[in-house]
């Protein structure tokens, strides 16, 4: 059982609200419990999501809790559980055990602070939780800032929700693709990590966090630490094979650490001396 009293074993019934196809390979799903009841996360979680008969796979829950009782996802097609995934219409039924996981402390240390998020690709998806959470109690938070890359145009996540924060006054949105590969772009050409020269930033008072590819995680931090961020003002999400989703099958193990368990969200101090955590 866990904390909360429900078997962590046991999948429950979720119905499919909303289908859309986001890019080529990635698909967003909105999803209801057939108990009517919210899932019950906080930003940073993530779900195992099953099919019968296909198997299971964790996914990460990208809406914020505040947004009402059913919860949203994108995934990736890359195998056979997020293949047939691509296959589901809305009212179709899935199989959901969560939330699991660590959460960005946005209801503990966060409060009050600067926030500097850096999302790469798909990297969006968790911290999109984190930055709705954000804006839908913003009077709680001090300044803050997005930078967001991708590698083209076309791989852009959430387009209309990109467009609102880059309208917001009170959010500093920049933005980035790797490659424009001949469509029209207005905006920056190159790594992430060029957005960090046209932001301006108090590390004493901000806390980042970073979401994305393997390659991003080292010249991001890299780039934190000669702005003067420290250790523990960043926090990362990570990814590993994760399959059960409770630390039982040992596919996400990191040294002593349990990805599942002990992440996906890290205090970077606290992984920072981890041999294979970054």
């Amino acid at each position: 059982m866990g904390d909360n009293g429900k078997d962590i074993y046991l999948p429950a019934a979720a119905e499919v609200v909303r289908v859309e196809q986001m890019t080529k390979q990635e698909k967003f799903f909105e999803f209801r419990l057939a108990s009517g009841k919210p899932l019950g996360h906080m930003p940073g979680q993530f779900a195992e999501v099953s099919l019968p008969g296909i198997g299971e796979a964790p996914i990460s829950i990208s809406s914020s809790p505040t947004s009402g009782d059913t919860f949203e996802m994108v995934v990736r097609q890359v195998g056979n559980v997020s293949g047939a995934m691509h296959r589901l219409e809305p009212g179709d039924e899935v199989g959901v055990r969560g939330p699991f996981g660590t959460t960005f402390p946005v209801d503990g240390e966060l409060k009050g602070r600067d926030l500097l998020f850096i999302c790469g690709g798909i990297g969006l998806v968790p911290v999109r939780s984190a930055i709705n959470y954000v804006l839908d109690k913003r009077g709680d938070y001090g300044k803050v800032t997005v930078l967001f890359g991708a590698k083209t145009p076309g791989d852009r996540l959430f387009v209309d929700e990109l467009a609102a924060l880059d309208g917001r006054e009170d959010v500093e949105f920049l933005e980035t693709v790797d490659d424009t590969c001949g469509e029209k772009w207005n905006a920056c050409v190159g790594v992430i990590t060029m957005l960090f020269e046209k932001i301006e930033v108090s590390p004493e008072s901000t806390t980042s966090i970073i979401c994305g590819p393997p390659v991003m995680y080292k010249f991001a931090i890299m780039g934190l630490h000669e702005m003067g961020f420290t250790d523990d003002r960043i926090y990362v999400s990570l990814e590993r094979r994760m399959k059960c989703g409770v630390g039982k099958c040992g596919h996400c193990q990191i040294n002593g650490l349990y990805t599942c368990q002990d992440g996906p969200v890290f205090r970077y101090s606290d992984v920072a001396e981890v041999r294979e955590a970054i």
